[in-house]
């Protein structure tokens, strides 16, 4: 029998989830490719393209934009605390003041 996958569980901060309810902000689309990222990290939560910012705190990329995420390991979970566009250092201004 093969061994069990890991599964992390999934935590998205409620003001993450009022922005990207936001159509004018998020589009559709936009919207789907950030979920599909977030939904991925319960079962790899430090794939290829993330990178650790401090701790356990990573980020990943979904186009345009950045997730900010920590990784709880005896919990098994995954809290999403930020999403904000690329390029402009607008996600590690908001993470200053987190």
């Amino acid at each position: 029998m093969p061994p069990k996958e890991r599964r992390y569980g999934i935590v998205v901060h409620p003001e993450v989830l009022r922005e990207l309810s936001d159509p004018q902000r998020y589009p559709a689309k936009v919207q789907l490719q950030i979920l599909k990222k977030i939904l991925a990290l319960s079962l790899d939560p430090r794939p290829g393209d993330s990178k650790r910012l401090a701790g356990s705190v990573y980020r990943v990329t979904a186009g345009e934009y950045r997730i900010v995420y920590e990784i709880d390991e005896e919990a098994s979970r995954v809290t999403v605390f930020l999403v904000a566009k690329r390029g402009d250092d607008e996600v590690y201004r908001r993470l200053a003041r987190l």
